[in-house]
């Protein structure tokens, strides 16, 4: 399996298949779960997906085509945060670690200012901790009832990250827990 990785060009076509995309599948461990066609044209109107401090690019994998779409958020810091959304027919397929692992891969590559690559997600969302896991991201953070939850309490957000240094190096700098 290979995932390539294509920057979203939002000026053009790619502007309606990413309101698809946002508006026509439920993305039940995000801070909004069912976005509205409407909500997605605004906020990739507004810059969210596609500007001096955002970029997008669709997740095509060989086996299965264009399985989704992946975020760069605060690009103008170096420590970006990225946003993964797989749509629902390919979920569950392994594609996680792929997709982090060329998405490290791209940013390490491209973006020199860059050292750090952090995600974050709900403690409930336990593909994602796998996936992290096994792209050999690191455990950071539990940020104790962190993430809202739409009707529900709030749950803990976890934070993995991976440093330019180990991904160059092929190694794991531990955290250090102790105080």
């Amino acid at each position: 399996m290979t995932v390539t990785l294509v920057r979203l060009d939002l000026a053009g076509p790619d502007r309606e298949a990413l309101v698809a995309l946002l508006s026509e599948n439920a993305w039940p461990f995000h801070v909004d779960p069912r976005p509205t066609r409407r909500q997605a044209e605004e906020a990739v109107d507004a810059g969210a997906w596609g500007d001096e401090d955002h970029a997008a690019y669709w997740i095509d994998d060989d086996a299965h085509g264009r399985v989704g779409v992946v975020r760069l958020e605060d690009l103008t810091d170096p420590t970006p945060l990225f946003d993964l959304r797989v749509a629902e027919p390919f979920r569950g397929r392994g594609l996680g670690a792929e997709i982090l692992t060329s998405l490290t891969r791209l940013v390490f590559e491209t973006m020199p200012a860059v050292d750090r690559l952090e995600g974050q997600t709900r403690e409930d969302n336990l593909p994602m901790l796998r996936t992290f896991r096994r792209a050999g991201w690191v455990k950071e953070a539990h940020y104790r009832r962190g993430w809202p939850v739409e009707g529900g309490e709030p749950l803990a957000s976890v934070a993995y990250a991976i440093l330019r240094q180990d991904w160059e190096d092929g190694t794991v700098t531990p955290v250090p827990w102790e105080d």
